[in-house]
C-alpha cells in the first residue's frame, strides 16, 4: 500500500513523501522507481532551465500523487499540485497541473511526438483526454507559462533511463525548504 494523500505543510513531510516513492515502482520502467524518475526529472530541468527553481521543484514533484490516483492516472496532476499549492504557492502547483495538459497539447500540435512517449503514457494518454482539440491547444498555446509547461513535459518524457545517475535527494530538500510559503 502507498502513502496516504495529504496536503503538504511542511518540506520535512514533502521530503518524506518522497522517499516512500523511492520504494515504489515506476509504471514506465521496473528498474525504476518514482523517486528515481522525479529526481531525474528535476535535473534534466535544472541543467535546461537553470534560472527557474519553481520549474525545477514542479519537475521533481510532478507526478507526487501516482500513488493516490487509480487507472489512467486521470487526476493526478491535480492532486498533486493541490497537495503543494499551500506550501509551494501557485506557480509551483500550476506547473504540476499543467504536465498532463501539456502532453495532451504536443500530441495535438507536434506530428511525431505520440510516437516518442513512453508505453505508459501512451496508455494513459486517452484516459487522460486525448489530444487536445484545436480549441483547447489554441487556449494552452496561450497561457503565459506554456514554454516552461512543454519543458517539464519534455524533462518528464525524457526522465525514464534505468541507472541514470543524478544528485539525489538531500539537495533538492534544501531547495524546497527555501522555496516553502511562510
Amino acid at each position: 500500500m502507498g502513502p496516504a494523500r495529504q496536503v503538504f505543510t511542511d518540506a520535512d513531510a514533502l521530503i518524506h513523501h518522497l522517499e516512500i516513492l523511492g520504494t515504489l515502482a515506476s509504471a514506465d520502467h521496473p528498474a525504476l522507481t518514482e523517486l528515481d524518475h522525479a529526481l531525474q526529472c528535476a535535473d534534466r530541468l535544472r541543467r535546461d532551465w537553470p534560472g527557474d527553481v519553481e520549474l525545477q521543484v514542479a519537475g521533481l514533484l510532478h507526478d507526487l500523487a501516482h500513488p493516490w490516483d487509480g487507472t489512467g492516472q486521470t487526476d493526478h496532476a491535480s492532486i498533486g499540485a493541490a497537495a503543494v499549492r499551500p506550501m509551494l504557492g501557485e506557480r509551483v502547483a500550476e506547473l504540476i497541473a499543467g504536465h498532463v495538459e501539456a502532453k495532451r497539447y504536443l500530441v495535438a500540435v507536434t506530428p511525431d511526438y505520440l510516437a516518442r512517449l513512453s508505453a505508459d503514457s501512451v496508455a494513459t494518454l486517452e484516459a487522460q483526454g486525448g489530444p487536445l482539440s484545436p480549441d483547447e491547444a489554441a487556449l494552452f498555446a496561450s497561457r503565459p507559462d506554456r514554454r516552461a509547461l512543454v519543458g517539464l513535459r519534455r524533462a518528464d518524457d525524457a526522465a525514464k533511463v534505468p541507472g541514470a545517475v543524478v544528485p539525489g535527494l538531500v539537495g533538492w530538500a534544501t531547495t524546497m525548504k527555501e522555496l516553502c510559503r511562510p
